[in-house]
């Protein structure tokens, strides 16, 4: 059974309001179109979705064009980064790559990153330890997305990692948790 791990694509950046209550942009909302279009999700048997607006809109049109149910996890949430706010982009941008760099360490407030990928993978296990027929999709996020990646491709934390952009999957084997390959736009089949 394979597992793709899907972070939400362009989202409405709007300094005013909490970052989990960010909603996708025109661009985002095409992109899932394009996704669904594509084709590659069938066999898709349960989307799991972090409870961030941006996640569940791109989780809830996904499973809806595939009839299979959404199932919407709290503890998926992205790095807390609740202590900063919104940064402008190269802030946000050197904040974050501290934060990969320095796992152990609470940057500027910031959930550590150590204490993110626990999470995020302990999340994952008992999602899979429960899953039982046809592919799973979890629709999540950039931060905590590459956190599970280096964990399940036995990497350290590193920003090198990461994905470039937003809306990219990777996708791994459920039986052994053998990652099949790095992130790849959304739009790009398996």
């Amino acid at each position: 059974m394979l597992v793709h791990y899907l972070s939400h694509p362009e989202v409405n950046i709007n300094p005013d309001i909490p970052m989990s209550s960010w909603g996708l942009n025109h661009t985002g909302k095409t992109r899932v179109s394009k996704l669904i279009e594509a084709g590659w999700l069938n066999g898709v048997s349960k989307v799991i979705s972090s409870a961030e607006a941006k996640a569940i809109e791109t989780a809830n049109p996904i499973a809806y064009a595939l009839s299979v149910p959404v199932e919407v996890h709290q503890a998926m949430h992205e790095n807390n980064r609740t202590a900063t706010g919104y940064l402008p982009s190269e802030e946000f941008e050197l904040v974050a790559s501290q934060f990969f760099a320095n796992p152990y360490k609470s940057i500027r407030g910031w959930e550590k990153a150590i204490d993110a990928q626990r999470r995020i993978v302990s999340e994952t296990e008992k999602v899979l330890r429960s899953h039982i027929g046809g592919n799973l999709l979890i629709v999540g996020h950039g931060a905590v997305g590459t956190l599970l990646f280096c964990h399940y491709s036995n990497f350290p934390i590193s920003r090198q990692y990461d994905q470039k952009g937003s809306g990219n999957y990777f996708s791994f084997l459920k039986d052994n948790r053998r990652v099949l390959h790095w992130w790849r736009p959304m739009e790009h089949k398996p």
